[in-house]
């Protein structure tokens, strides 16, 4: 036996998928230079393409899409050749790159898919001449080292600041010097490149050259560890880059797959949250980024930071002392408490006969607060690429193939900034543009036959550009808007004037909302500030408190029965991030968060208040998030996903009475794809269908009818909507089913062997012994750290293998008649 202790990684293998699962359209640059040619993050990867005269970086996400292929897209970067690339370990959408042309960017990454795939966030410019290669810290938030061959210089990236000189090392020599970039008058120690490191190299070339593919190789990146697929115990993945493909190579170790999550495979790593700011530690600072836990619930990877009074739940309440860290590509269950009933809820796109399809000609450019589109229970109403603010207005009721010619459309002679249809009203389409203006256009019955240029009255007031545009929910005719001059304003379209003017904004308003009893009205802005109004008593806010750290966006909610504001928005790390705001204390700040992923868009929230179900996605996503919101502890349950097979610009949810209530479909919601319009039902999957299920279909308000008119409330009348019931006449509430006498699922063994001959019982009791063999709870041998060879535990389980069978055998034989 052998006497020394055995790795549990002995035996982990790589595996090279078949090329049709390889990234193809990749082409790897063959251009020298000494950065690196490919990296990833826990979103993307970049590398280094070949195209003529460089200056070319090649993107595509680590993971295949649903449908198993890679999206590839291309970014032109640089005027020269791209020399080195490297993404920020706290921002899995931020990608730096240097090249020949001196000058280093940072780009902000989005969805793929989407028709601008990077924006230029921070532009560089070194004058150093050619830049070689550029590192971030990895504790400090924005700190970039840059090399060049005169020497190296650390900046400041949110101050485009280099916080060092250029600090270089006279000598010629092979060697390795280190450096502490605050004190630059020599090196703290040096190490013979050719003493040291050589072995060092030719040990790794040994070590990893026999587990790649056989193509050339122009460069390898390995994926974070957060990404890992541990249901198949996976601790390493390279991407390895070749001329015209990335192989993804696996490394696995040969553990029984199941539901157990191996924890001695998977130690505490680094978390997404720097430890330092930039300055902080140009001062002096020296602190280690925070590590998190690994750790798996149905094979589901999760992030908790390690704090000694930090819940592992990814929830955070103000009492916490920090916010988790959480892997943008992983997926948890933010409830801590008993599971919600619509944890399995499924969307489901409806059949194609329902679908319209062939639309043409989409704007992608509308702001970032409007929507996107909008529809009732009745049409659609989409923005087109055309000159003049056009708008095409489709019918639900005449699904199919749209002509190839061009459509009716609403003429806007301005570039739409929002639309929303009257909620009372689906013939009033009500259109905000970048003139400052808002008009108020009907669609005829029957649907647009042809193209209309004179909207029925236009409102003037606001100085500039409109953001966004929202009707109350009770009073009929009542509108409100905010425009680029932050100013809110009511206006009552019976009249064409404006009503009220609201102010206190600092900055740009990112969404407004009104309360379910149509007496306050809420706002988040980028001043960092969440505002609420009355707007019939002041026209500055009654309470206002601390909004979203990020400032890219944000969208808010009314939930619980207007007793919280569930604000969609960003943390300071640009990850999108859930708050729920008690509304008696704004200035208290969050009562409760909850991470969801890292994407530039900013989620648009949907809230069904008859089951408390909210839904969330942004647009360019293929990912729809449900929660069930609670007003007390933990406040969040996450449910199950909706996912598409292509990016979506967005839903538009209607009314409930287009719901299948037969098939317990509590949300239907329709959604614009690239061409596409199409119809989902989100059903709750229930046993007994033949039955109401009242316990998810109360009474609900009916919504889409006026319950006062405009000037009623701006006097000072509230009122309240109608409910009615959604159970058919023919079904009977579940509620006063009759109880179903249990039911055996298994009969007694008893039965079962009495069913069977005795060769019968011998065959399947050898069948249950080659199974148990197959699927033994035993560990495996380097999972013991002995030594033991693997024949003499294969020679030993198969000794007691037969001698078990040869005694149950017997067994049998002894009781059968002779």
């Amino acid at each position: 036996m052998n006497r020394f202790k055995t790795s549990k990684f002995k035996n982990t293998t790589p595996k090279i998928p078949k090329k049709d699962d390889w990234v193809s359209n990749a082409r790897g640059s063959s251009l020298n230079s000494l950065g690196n040619q490919i990296k990833s993050s826990c979103s993307f990867v970049a590398f280094n393409t070949e195209q003529t005269g460089g200056g070319m970086v090649g993107l595509c996400s680590v993971d295949p899409g649903p449908d198993g292929k890679w999206t590839v897209m291309q970014i032109p970067c640089h005027a020269d050749q791209v020399t080195d690339l490297d993404f920020s370990p706290f921002d899995d959408y931020l990608l730096a790159t240097c090249s020949s042309d001196e000058t280093v960017k940072l780009w902000r990454l989005c969805e793929l898919g989407q028709e601008q795939s990077a924006s230029v966030e921070v532009s560089l410019k070194s004058s150093e001449g050619r830049l070689e290669l550029l590192l971030f810290h990895p504790t400090a938030s924005g700190l970039l080292a840059v090399a060049s061959a005169r020497g190296i210089q650390v900046w400041d990236t949110s101050r485009d600041k280099a916080l060092a000189g250029t600090f270089k090392s006279l000598h010629r020599q092979q060697e390795v010097r280190l450096w502490d970039s605050r004190k630059l008058n020599s090196s703290v120690s040096s190490v013979s490149l050719e003493a040291a490191v050589q072995p060092f190299l030719l040990c790794l070339c040994f070590a990893v050259s026999h587990c790649l593919s056989d193509a050339s190789t122009r460069g390898i990146a390995l994926v974070p560890k957060h990404v890992l697929n541990v249901g198949c115990c996976e601790v390493l993945r390279v991407l390895q880059l070749t001329e015209n493909f990335i192989i993804p190579i696996s490394y696995q170790v040969p553990r029984k797959a199941g539901q157990d999550f191996h924890a001695d495979l998977y130690p505490d790593t680094l978390g997404h949250t720097p430890a330092v700011t930039a300055e902080e530690w140009w001062q002096g600072a020296n602190k280690q980024v925070q590590v998190v836990v690994l750790f798996c619930s149905t094979l589901k990877l999760f992030l908790v930071q390690l704090e000694p009074s930090t819940s592992s739940s990814p929830l955070s309440t103000p009492s916490s002392s920090a916010a988790p860290s959480r892997s943008p590509s992983s997926t948890s269950g933010l409830s801590s408490g008993p599971s919600s009933k619509f944890r399995h809820i499924q969307g489901t796109v409806l059949h194609r006969a329902t679908h319209i399809t062939n639309l043409r000609g989409m704007s992608l450019t509308t702001p970032g607060e409007c929507d996107g589109f909008c529809a009732n229970a009745q049409r659609v109403a989409v923005p087109l690429a055309i000159a003049g603010g056009q708008i095409a207005v489709l019918e639900l009721s005449q699904p199919g193939k749209l002509p190839d010619t061009a459509l009716p459309t609403i003429q806007n002679s301005v570039n739409v900034a929002d639309l929303c249809w009257d909620p009372f009203d689906f013939h009033k389409l009500v259109v905000a543009g970048d003139d400052a203006k808002i008009r108020v256009w009907m669609v005829p019955e029957g649907g647009l036959l042809e193209t209309l240029t004179e909207p029925r009255c236009i409102l003037q007031g606001h100085t500039e550009k409109i953001y966004s545009i929202k009707f109350h929910p009770h009073a009929s005719g009542l509108l409100v808007s905010s425009s680029y001059d932050m100013t809110v304003r009511l206006w009552d379209l019976d009249t064409g004037n404006e009503v009220r003017k609201l102010s206190g904004h600092q900055d740009q308003i990112f969404g407004m909302a009104w309360s379910p009893n149509g007496k306050f009205l809420a706002t988040v802005c980028k001043d960092g500030k969440v505002r609420l109004y009355d707007p019939r008593k002041s026209a500055e806010p009654i309470q206002e408190g601390p909004g979203p750290e990020g400032h890219r966006g944000g969208r808010l909610v009314w939930v619980c029965n207007g007793q919280y504001l569930l604000v969609s928005g960003f943390d300071c790390r640009s990850e999108r991030q859930l708050y729920l705001y008690s509304c008696e204390s704004l200035a208290s700040g969050a009562v409760a968060t909850a991470p969801t992923d890292v994407s530039p868009s900013t989620l648009i929230p949907f809230y069904d208040s008859d089951t408390s179900v909210l839904i969330l996605t942004g647009k360019g996503d293929t990912r729809v998030y449900i929660f069930e919101i609670m007003s007390e502890a933990p406040y969040f349950t996450e449910c199950s996903s909706f996912h598409s097979s292509e990016p979506h610009k967005g839903l538009c949810f209607l009314t409930k009475t287009e719901c299948d209530v037969r098939d317990v479909e509590i949300a239907r919601a329709i959604r614009l794809g690239k061409t596409t319009i199409e119809p989902v039902a989100f059903k709750v999957p229930r046993v007994r269908k033949e039955f109401f299920q009242d316990d998810v279909f109360p009474e609900t308000a009916v919504w889409w009818e006026p319950a006062l008119t405009a000037s009623a409330w701006l006097l000072g009348t509230d009122a309240q909507h109608r409910k009615i019931s959604l159970k058919p006449k023919d079904m009977t509430p579940v509620s006063l089913a009759p109880k179903e006498a249990p039911v055996r699922k298994y009969l007694p063994s008893s039965v079962y062997l009495e069913e069977k001959t005795d060769e019968q019982k011998k065959e399947e009791l050898l069948s249950a012994m080659v199974a148990k063999l197959g699927n033994r709870e035993d560990p495996l041998p380097q999972e013991l750290f002995e030594g033991v060879d693997e024949d003499e535990w294969v020679r030993l389980e198969l000794y007691l293998s037969v001698r078990s069978f040869q005694i149950q055998a017997n067994v049998l034989s002894s009781r059968s008649p002779s």
